[in-house]
């Protein structure tokens, strides 16, 4: 006979309606007591958890509640999910798209869903205080690093007594960044939970992931090829500058040396930004295919800047690479990936999520599936002349929820915490070099039943580089709770003895 299901008892849960897990209620209990960061694989409930600790913090009285996310899309879920198993009608939703009168009063609400930017800028404008709050919720906490608006947040709250709960599918790959993390939230300890977690286990769907390889097409390597000789090019320029550069050619290197060259080595400016371009149309080229190549130079014409002129009227190998993909369009070829895609999506039935970094080869891939009969749809960001609004935003998602479609192409924006709990497999048109995006982008799948992830990887490119490097940051990813939970336990130990020493003195 099948255990009936017990259900959270809590001040201010709706009865019967989130299920009691006890890693759920441990993590919780957790972040109840002290600052926190709750890191959970994705599709684990981390905003049940969030749940627990409003609800307590409401019972307390001491102030209200601040839920932060960093998409719109994301705030609109976190909302509904709140409006739904709250029994507290005074939940208000804050974006941007709100005028400054109607947030003035929506401030003043108990529980309140927004987006970070326009919580930044409000709480400049006087219009909110860190002291209204007694408990503040960053979800994708990853992200309070450099000058993200988090971490502009997490400044103006520096004094303040809110406790701070952070929720994350994954830690930074980097020492540096999960301390600066650490260090903005005042966070004293970390809540982790993996796949593997004896409490965690019985929840967890599989997700198998396959890597598949792609040739790119004969026509596409010629072009890469004239590509690579361009940049080769000027790698033997600065070389002879005197600029200090690894055999092994790298886009990140040449970013760094940026500012050395103009402060200090001028006459390399010409030919460090034309390197730097090239490596980009490269990357694209072999990543995304001809259209997004060809989209990227019009658009880098365009701008002008140091080199731009000799590079595509004079530069013969670049020259001759535009011209032969642009022979190689009128015949139709795009990439390998995309007959892939075909076959892979049709290998599978039920629906699928396809990510891809670059939003011009959204259009691309939406475009060669329609034409293949596959029903598809975008999600994208607001920002640009083609972006979507948030509204759009939400629509596209609930109408793919409900089945209206069968592939829903996106960028980063459906990266982060979206709930589309029916999605079959995930699908990484190309790949990415962070371990942050890579865990976001497979908590897509597998929440329900088994998911199946494919990266594709054209060989002998980027791709394949990334696939290394993201393998690295993997690894290191999966230890940083645990270092940074004994740094902690560390200051901790530090702070104890100097206060035990104050009180004796």
């Amino acid at each position: 006979m099948a255990l009936a299901l017990e259900y959270i008892e809590k001040k201010y849960i709706q009865k019967n309606s989130i299920e009691k897990r006890d890693y759920q209620v441990n993590l919780a209990n957790q972040a109840i007591q002290e600052n926190c960061i709750v890191v959970l694989p994705t599709g684990l409930g981390k905003t049940a958890i969030a749940l627990q600790v409003i609800a307590e913090y409401l019972s307390r009285g001491s102030g209200g509640v601040l839920f932060l996310a960093p998409t719109r899309v994301l705030v609109n879920q976190h909302y509904d999910f709140l409006k739904k198993n709250l029994t507290l009608d005074d939940i208000s939703l804050i974006t941007g798209e709100d005028s400054i009168q109607k947030r003035t009063k929506l401030w003043n609400g108990s529980v309140i869903c927004a987006t970070p930017e326009i919580t930044k800028n409000d709480l400049d404008r006087d219009i909110v205080s860190p002291n209204q709050f007694s408990l503040v919720i960053y979800d994708e906490v990853h992200r309070t690093v450099g000058d993200y608006a988090y971490s502009g947040i997490a400044e103006r709250f520096a004094s303040s007594n809110s406790r701070i709960l952070g929720m994350t599918a994954t830690l930074p790959s980097e020492k540096d960044k999960a301390t600066e993390l650490l260090t903005k939230l005042r966070i004293s300890s970390v809540a982790e939970r993996s796949e593997d977690s004896l409490d965690v286990k019985p929840y967890t769907q599989e997700t198998n992931t396959e890597w598949i390889s792609v040739e790119l097409p004969p026509e596409m390597k010629a072009i890469q090829t004239l590509l690579k000789l361009s940049l080769d090019e000027r790698y033997d320029i600065l070389r002879k500058n005197g600029i200090k550069l690894a055999e092994q050619q790298s886009l990140s290197a040449l970013l760094r040396i940026r500012q050395f060259v103009l402060t200090q080595n001028r006459r390399s400016a010409k030919p460090l930004f034309t390197a730097i371009r090239i490596h980009y149309a490269l990357n694209i080229l072999e990543a995304h295919g001809i259209t997004s190549f060809l989209k990227f130079c019009d658009r880098a014409k365009i701008k002008k800047g140091a080199g731009v002129k000799e590079l595509f009227e004079v530069d013969p190998n670049f020259t001759r690479a535009i011209h032969l993909a642009k022979d190689a369009q009128s015949k139709g070829i795009e990439h390998s990936k995309i007959l892939k895609l075909k076959e892979i999506i049709e290998s599978v039935p039920g629906k699928a999520l396809i990510f891809t970094s670059y939003r011009d080869s959204v259009d691309v891939i939406f475009n060669k599936l329609t034409e293949m009969g596959i029903s598809a749809a975008i999600l994208i960001g607001k920002s640009g002349d083609t972006g979507l609004k948030q509204k759009k935003q939400i629509e596209t998602v609930q109408n793919f929820r409900d089945g209206l479609f069968r592939v829903l192409v996106a960028t980063r924006v459906g990266e982060e915490g979206l709930d589309i709990s029916e999605v079959n497999q995930v699908i990484f048109y190309d790949n990415v070099p962070s371990s942050i995006r890579f865990v976001q982008r497979r908590g897509r799948t597998g929440r329900k039943d088994t998911g199946k992830l494919v990266v594709l990887i054209a060989k002998n490119t980027i791709d394949e580089t990334y696939y290394w490097i993201g393998k690295r940051k993997m690894t290191a990813a999966k230890s940083m709770g645990e270092k940074m939970t004994k740094v902690l336990q560390k200051n901790q130990d530090i702070e104890l003895q100097k206060t035990g020493l104050d009180a004796f003195l």
